[in-house]
């Protein structure tokens, strides 16, 4: 019984960790978004390189590989 409750306590804590950092990593993208509309490139690459750096595995990090791809593009 004790196990199960723990098991369960454990296991809502990590997802409750998974869902802050994807939140996290959407609310950087948003931002970088803006950044970039504000013509702030360099600060914008900047949050997207940590958003792929702290989340990796995130929805955010793929959209963020994408900007930086593209505005590496439009760079040269």
């Amino acid at each position: 019984m004790k196990v199960t409750i723990l098991v369960s306590l454990l296991s809502v804590l990590l997802l409750t960790g998974c869902t802050s950092g994807e939140k996290k990593a959407a609310e950087l993208l948003e931002t970088a978004r803006f950044e970039e509309k504000q013509n702030n490139r360099e600060h914008a690459t900047e949050l997207y390189r940590e958003i792929i750096t702290k989340y990796p595995d995130s929805a955010a990090s793929m959209d963020a590989t994408q900007r930086l791809d593209e505005l590496r593009r439009q760079k040269h």
